[in-house]
């Protein structure tokens, strides 16, 4: 979905985004999705989770199980 055709979301950068705004974004979207946005392109793609996926997603990142791709 383009992220253009969510103009009533919110969207949300990390604090951690760096100064070169490379970053994602996030939103609440109505039913219980999220969205998924990159901040340079943000007219561009969103993906849509939901939000068991999402939280997922976060517990595996906060235990570290993603570190090796950034590492």
């Amino acid at each position: 979905m383009q992220a253009s055709a969510l103009s009533s979301a919110k969207w949300t950068k990390s604090s951690h985004s760096n100064a070169t705004g490379n970053c994602v974004e996030m939103a609440e979207l109505p039913g219980g999705h999220v969205a998924i946005r990159n901040s340079r392109d943000p007219q561009g793609p969103a993906l849509i989770y939901t939000r068991d996926e999402i939280a997922a997603f976060v517990a595996g990142a906060r235990n570290g199980d993603f570190d090796s791709v950034i590492g």
